[in-house]
């Protein structure tokens, strides 16, 4: 089975207050038919309050160099891509906004 990971950067969810509690409740309830089908792994939301930092090859601590990575993100693991589609699609329409979907190379040691 391949894992897939499917985000969203945080100013993709453009919502009103209502919309944010009814995406809520709504992504909740796809999360849990994920789990119900065996196929989630791990998610959850970058917490944007924290300041990133970056270890440089030689282990020194820096601050950030990437470009920023915030918002939101589910990893999946499913026998196809069709499936993980499948997946990304009932997430964009519970979150009200695109998803990207990227797969893992596989690595037999994870």
């Amino acid at each position: 089975m391949t894992k897939y990971l499917i985000s969203f950067p945080s100013a993709a969810m453009n919502l009103s207050p209502d919309e944010w509690a009814a995406a809520g409740e709504d992504s909740h309830a796809v999360i849990r038919e994920i789990k119900a089908a065996g196929a989630y792994v791990f998610g959850g939301g970058i917490n944007e309050e924290v300041e990133p930092v970056t270890i440089a090859a030689d282990g020194t601590v820096t601050g950030p160099s990437y470009p920023p990575f915030d918002g939101g993100y589910t990893v999946i693991e499913v026998p196809t891509r069709d499936e993980a589609l499948h997946w990304a699609q009932k997430i964009a329409v519970s979150c009200r906004c695109p998803q990207e979907v990227r797969e893992f190379m596989y690595d037999p040691e994870s």
